[in-house]
């Protein structure tokens, strides 16, 4: 598929791979946070299943296959040609991997901001609770200021910067983090770019970027369609000197015969950043994601082209609505081409706006205040129109003065 699906009627064409989700029957808004499966990552649980059945504990090698075909998967969406792409069941054991790596004795100062992820945010939290760490909070607002005051907050006693590309709460598209990576070389930290809300939601290349010696990471729960399990952390080139104390027994798995003794051993690559055993079933579903991904065009360009069509298409019929701001609004000061896949409306109200519209049958969530609408490929336009809709239904009928979230 080079060009475009039809949107305008319904169903969309893609919905057709999608049965199993029910797609074309139900307005799922939720592209941000859980986009449906394809049906071909029921095929994929499938062989996970039959290859433990009739291998046993020999499955490991064709499990090896599927991680590698993930791995391939996720250095294409990054345009990756020169790091290697470390595997885990989700990005936080990844982060815990490489703040485990950092010299925090002689550099105990860790910089981020205040619009990270919970992953995150309550990770450096905790660190900092106890002192452990010096954790350097810089405020996210605005998203297009957001480089210029981590460069300034990042100083010789730094060990890392953590920050992300698209902010999870707003999608707003944060610029300059290229700028910021060459401040981390002058001064000797490492840049961490938490790439979630960015890979396969806007097109994302390493090298028009600047980010060539980044670390990236990110997963497939939300844009890529791939389920649990299947995080990344994205090493550059030139770490293998980096000696992770969070890894497992899988990172020396080609030592084990030859183990020197006193001496705890490292595989190469992204054996380097390994854990111990788990279940292989996220990476076999992955794999045939990223296949029909690839067979169906949906490269992050189609897919960017997509996205900006259906936010656009939300933002314009919320605008139409012409709702009372006292009670919803969006931030019309960020043009749609600097967001990335969903839409974001301010509310004092949005946790009854959320109730509201799922008794009508739309899925959405809510960050605070902030409700937030995430289309998807296989979405049509009239099912947009339809839970933007019900969005304005329930905002005219909400009384006059009520619990806020």
């Amino acid at each position: 598929m080079s060009a475009l699906p039809d949107l305008q009627h319904h169903p969309n064409p893609l919905a057709a791979h999608y049965s199993r989700f029910r797609v074309a029957d139900r307005l799922l808004l939720t592209g941000h946070s859980h986009q449906a499966w394809p049906d071909v990552g029921f095929e994929g649980q499938v062989e996970a299943w039959n290859d433990a059945a009739e291998l046993v504990d020999e499955k490991w090698a064709r499990a090896g296959e599927k991680a590698d075909r993930v791995r391939r998967g996720y250095a294409e969406l990054l345009g990756d040609r020169d790091g290697s792409i470390a595997l885990g069941q989700n990005t936080h054991e990844l982060i815990l991997r490489l703040l485990s790596a950092l010299p925090l004795r002689e550099r105990p100062r860790l910089v981020t901001t205040d619009g990270e992820f919970h992953t995150l945010r309550r990770q450096l939290d905790r660190l900092a609770e106890d002192g452990l760490l010096e954790i350097v909070k810089v405020s996210a607002k605005p998203a297009d200021a957001i480089a210029e005051r981590l460069i300034t907050a990042t100083n010789g006693r730094t060990a890392a910067v953590l920050a992300s590309s698209v902010l999870y709460a707003s999608a707003h598209i944060v610029p300059g983090l290229g700028s910021v990576l060459e401040h981390c070389r002058r001064v000797g930290a490492e840049l961490l770019v938490d790439a979630y809300h960015h890979v396969n939601a806007v097109p994302l290349s390493l090298e028009r970027e600047g980010l060539g010696d980044a670390f990236i990471t990110g997963a497939g729960y939300k844009y890529c369609q791939l389920g649990e399990g299947n995080g990344f952390l994205r090493v550059p080139p030139g770490r293998d000197h980096l000696r992770p104390v969070a890894t497992g027994w899988f990172s020396e798995f080609a030592h084990l015969t030859d183990r020197v003794k006193d001496s705890v051993q490292y595989g190469k690559g992204p054996a380097r950043w390994a854990g111990a055993t788990y279940d292989p079933t996220s990476n076999y579903r992955a794999a045939r994601v990223f296949e029909f991904f690839e067979r169906e065009g949906l490269s992050p360009e189609v897919l960017r082209a997509i996205s900006q069509h259906q936010v656009g298409l939300l933002a314009g019929r919320f605008d139409s609505l012409s709702l009372d701001p006292r009670l919803i609004t969006r931030d019309r000061s960020v043009p749609l081409d600097s967001i990335g896949g969903f839409l974001a409306l301010e509310s004092p109200r949005a946790g009854e706006i959320a109730a509201g519209i799922r008794e009508r049958g739309v899925l959405a969530d809510l960050r605070g205040t902030v409700l937030r609408l995430g289309p998807a490929p296989y979405l049509s336009d009239p099912q947009l129109h339809a839970a933007m809709d019900a969005i304005g239904e329930v905002v005219r009928a909400l009384p006059a003065t009520g619990p806020t979230p």
